[in-house]
C-alpha cells in the first residue's frame, strides 16, 4: 500500500543543502587569497612554489629511473609521469627560471630501482605518497592560490599512490 503524499511540501531549501553550502562557504573562505600578516608572505611563498617544483622533478627523476631500469613498464606508467611532469611545470609557471631549477639537486637523486618490476612500482608509490603527505601539510602555510595547487597536486599524488599500488599488487 503506498503512502499517501505530503499535506505540505517545505518551501526553500532543504536542511541537507543548506549545511552543504555553509560547509562549502567555509573551505572557501578558509582558502581565500589574503594579504599575509608577516613580512616573509612573499617570499615564503616563492621558496615553497621553488620547492614544490623541486620535488616534482625529483619525483620526475625517479620515474625515468623506473623507465631506463624497466621498459616494459613505460607505457603503463607513462600517464602518470606526464602529469608528474605537468605539476613540475605548473609549480615553475611564473618564477623565474634559475639554472639550478631545471633539474633536482643532489640530495635529491633517485635511489637505485629495484630489480623487480612490482618492487620498483612500490617504491614509486611510496615516493609519491610520501610526497602527497608532505604538500598537504604544507598546503596549511601558503597564501591561497598556492594552497589550492598545492591541495590539487598533493590529491593527484595520492590518486598516484593508489594506481601504483595497485600495479604492484
Amino acid at each position: 500500500m503506498p503512502y499517501p503524499p505530503p499535506s505540505r511540501t517545505p518551501s526553500g531549501p532543504r536542511r541537507r543543502t543548506l549545511l552543504a553550502s555553509a560547509a562549502g562557504a567555509a573551505l572557501l573562505a578558509g582558502c581565500s587569497a589574503g594579504a599575509d600578516s608577516g613580512d616573509d608572505g612573499p617570499s615564503a611563498a616563492a621558496r615553497a612554489r621553488a620547492r614544490a617544483a623541486r620535488d616534482s622533478r625529483g619525483l620526475l627523476a625517479r620515474y625515468d629511473a623506473v623507465f631506463a631500469a624497466h621498459p616494459a613498464l613505460a607505457d603503463r606508467l607513462r600517464p602518470l609521469r606526464a602529469e608528474v611532469a605537468a605539476h613540475a611545470a605548473a609549480f615553475e609557471e611564473g618564477t623565474k627560471p634559475s639554472p639550478a631549477a631545471s633539474k633536482p639537486p643532489a640530495s635529491a637523486a633517485p635511489a637505485a630501482v629495484p630489480a623487480a618490476e612490482k618492487d620498483a612500482v612500490a617504491q614509486l608509490a611510496t615516493a609519491e605518497r610520501a610526497l602527497a603527505d608532505r604538500r598537504a601539510k604544507e598546503l596549511l602555510q601558503v597564501p591561497g592560490e598556492l594552497a589550492r595547487l598545492l591541495a590539487s597536486v598533493a590529491a593527484a599524488g595520492a590518486a598516484h599512490a593508489y594506481l601504483l599500488t595497485e600495479v604492484a599488487k
